[in-house]
């Protein structure tokens, strides 16, 4: 009997060593975990690529935190644009295809001739106009550079989230 006894409590004494171990184990790993805002920050090629001025704008929440942000608010835009996109493609085809099927039962007489003369005036206005819309163009460009640089976590979540919204 007394050497059942021992046998349990030499049992109960291996597994509490070995629960402190893993419990020492896991503090060890989460000290060694590095916040990776600061990290980035330090390495050199987050300053060449993204600019010293670069972080989150808001540095009071986490990486994490960032992330589920950017992903989710990116998850519901990719959700709407892929189902409000499918119902613009739908109205404009069913649109084009009623205005085909009157034109072909003569409710509608097309004066193709007409419509290929606006359309070549319309390419000859674009031409000249593309020349006007650049410095506002490179405008807009570089301000969200600049966003997206001050803000590439977030930024990251949304794209990624956007992606998935779009296939779901």
């Amino acid at each position: 009997m007394k050497l059942l006894w021992d046998v349990k409590e030499n049992r109960q004494h291996r597994h509490c060593k070995m629960a402190n171990r893993d419990k020492e184990l896991e503090e060890e790993i989460y000290d060694k975990v590095v916040d990776l805002t600061e990290y980035a920050k330090r390495q050199r090629w987050w300053n060449g690529l993204f600019g010293k001025n670069s972080g989150p704008v808001a540095e009071k929440y986490s990486v994490a935190t960032q992330l589920a942000i950017g992903g989710v608010s990116g998850w519901c835009a990719g959700y709407l644009f892929s189902k409000v996109g499918k119902l613009a493609a739908t109205s404009v085809g069913g649109g084009l295809l009623l205005l085909q099927i009157a034109n072909n039962s003569g409710y509608i007489q097309v004066d193709w001739k007409r419509v290929e003369k606006d359309v070549n005036k319309a390419k000859k206005q674009l031409k000249k106009g593309t020349d006007q819309a650049r410095p506002e163009l490179n405008t807009f460009v570089e301000k969200s550079r600049a966003f997206v640089k001050k803000n590439i976590v977030v930024t990251s979540g949304f794209a990624g989230g956007f992606l998935l919204g779009m296939v779901s």
